[in-house]
């Protein structure tokens, strides 16, 4: 009978005790994620726990999918082979790996923590009785504006204890850590202005997939940042895309998309934003992009251990009327899953209209648009303390009248500017000489990107189209009115989307 060396017995110790290592960790990251879930009470759906590789495997089984592999081999002259392994790179690329941890205990975590550093969060109104009335059975897909990269993260603290959000997120968070986070929160990476039909069946299919499958998924139908604040309107990939799922057999479930209103007192970009929509203006090189980044960091991190770091204001969240897509799609007077393409893509825009129509509503009217909308409808660059008091109750009244949803509007006005002048102070857009205000010209860009955010709840002509410095002095930025939006690049007004 042979006798193990001593450095063989050694070894196999050590990789059992690694062993029951090992297994004693894994049982209790399970333990702790099964008491994140029942703590947190939120809705979790099974399939966002399958396993990357079953995932995988559906799509590479995919008819679809297989039928647009074999048009882009032919198309191409690519071996088959060569195809599926562009299919697979692609579906690396998309599929997310939700971790209950990471969303929960890291993500939830580190979201309330910065948050509450910046601001005070909250949500100001939502059609509670039609969002109950959802069936717990269907499929969600809370669809929102988008003024900041920040709206990921304010939304899903929100709903933290409702449900989890798989969000569609574009190229900007490719890049690492954040594409492992983002993936580890469930989140799907999409490729915007990527034309390329086998990239765009995967992408389809992977969305119809998590769709049949019941997943509460969050996206941003403007498609991208506002630049100039106000509301974009919608693009229709991502919602076309799940409104076919409801025409696949032996799907019986409903689509309810919820329409979500954010608004700031303070976006953190917003100086980058407005930039590429200042006539005449150009993008910052990347390096002092950067610089920028690192300085604000750098002095607001200062603050923060120092103790005068201050919170930018209100970031509030509305929740509106869903709607019932298959409700929809049966008031519509033909079949609109059978008509061709372009036919419709025409119906679905209406929907897509809709949908913004109803986030346009909810989207909260916070102390800083409010005041910024007052001090530019005056059209001059100096007004009295008292009048601007008074325009400001005015529009208030006003909003009050259209049902739009002013934040704590039950506070005398007085109050609601001092929280509006503290960030105009702190950013140096108003200045005070005795009792007068005074717009810096060169500011009000800055101002009119968050009145913007509310012009469309104003009434007609609220706020005039150019400063009256302009008018004087052609050299003072501002920010390009849609028409020239549509046709600035072409004449060199805009530096370009």
């Amino acid at each position: 009978m042979s006798v193990l060396p001593r450095w063989a017995i050694y070894a196999l110790g050590i990789i059992a005790l690694l062993a029951a290592v090992g297994w004693v960790i894994q049982r209790g990251l399970k333990r702790s994620a099964r008491r994140e879930v029942l703590r947190f009470r939120a809705r979790l759906e099974r399939y966002k726990l399958v396993d990357r590789k079953v995932v995988k495997a559906e799509l590479m089984r995919d008819p679809v999918v297989l039928e647009a592999a074999a048009a882009h081999g032919a198309a191409h002259g690519m071996a088959p082979q060569k195809v599926l392994g562009k299919v697979e790179a692609y579906i690396d690329e998309i599929v997310p790996f939700f971790n209950i941890l990471s969303y929960y205990k890291l993500g939830y975590n580190l979201s309330r923590l910065l948050l509450n550093l910046l601001y005070k969060a909250s949500t100001e109104y939502q059609d509670k009785t039609a969002l109950d009335a959802i069936p717990r059975n269907d499929v969600v897909l809370y669809v929102m504006n988008h003024r900041s990269n920040a709206d990921y993260v304010v939304v899903a603290y929100v709903l933290a204890r409702v449900v989890s959000i798989s969000y569609a997120v574009g190229e900007w968070a490719r890049t690492w850590p954040l594409e492992y986070v983002f993936k580890s929160f469930g989140s799907y990476f999409i490729r915007r202005r990527y034309r390329e039909p086998l990239y765009h069946a995967v992408l389809e299919r992977y969305i119809q997939l998590i769709t049949r499958n019941g997943i509460t998924q969050g996206i941003f139908p403007e498609g991208g940042l506002t630049r100039d604040g106000a509301l974009r309107p919608a693009k229709l990939g991502l919602i076309d895309y799940m409104v076919r799922t409801l025409g696949e057999p032996g799907f019986t479930r409903d689509l309810w998309l919820v329409p979500v209103g954010i608004n700031y007192d303070r976006v953190l970009e917003d100086r980058s934003l407005i930039r590429e929509r200042i006539v005449g203006g150009r993008p910052e090189p990347k390096i002092r992009q950067l610089a920028g980044v690192a300085g604000y960091l750098f002095w607001n991190t200062v603050r923060l251990f120092t103790g005068q770091l201050r919170r930018y204001g209100r970031a509030a969240v509305n929740f509106g009327t869903p709607i019932s897509v298959r409700t929809w799609l049966t008031a519509q007077p033909d079949e609109v899953l059978t008509l061709d393409k372009y036919r419709r893509l025409a119906r679905v825009q209406q929907l897509a209209d809709l949908a913004m129509e109803r986030i346009g509503a909810v989207i909260p009217v916070t102390p800083v648009p409010l005041a910024a909308a007052a001090l530019l409808s005056f059209g001059t660059s100096a007004v009295s303390r008292a009048r601007l008091l008074e325009r400001m109750d005015d529009l208030r009244d006003q909003l009050g009248e259209l049902n739009a949803k002013v934040v704590r509007s039950e506070l005398p006005i007085a109050e609601v500017w001092e929280r509006a002048w503290r960030m105009f102070s702190m950013r140096r857009l108003v200045v005070e000489q005795g009792e007068t205000l005074v717009v810096l010209p060169r500011q009000r860009p800055l101002l009119e990107y968050y009145a913007n955010s509310i012009r469309h709840l104003l009434p007609p002509d609220t706020l005039p189209v150019f400063s009256p410095a302009r008018e004087s002095d052609p050299t003072l930025p501002r920010l390009a009115t849609r028409e020239e939006m549509e046709i600035g690049t072409r004449e060199n007004l805009l530096p370009g989307p």
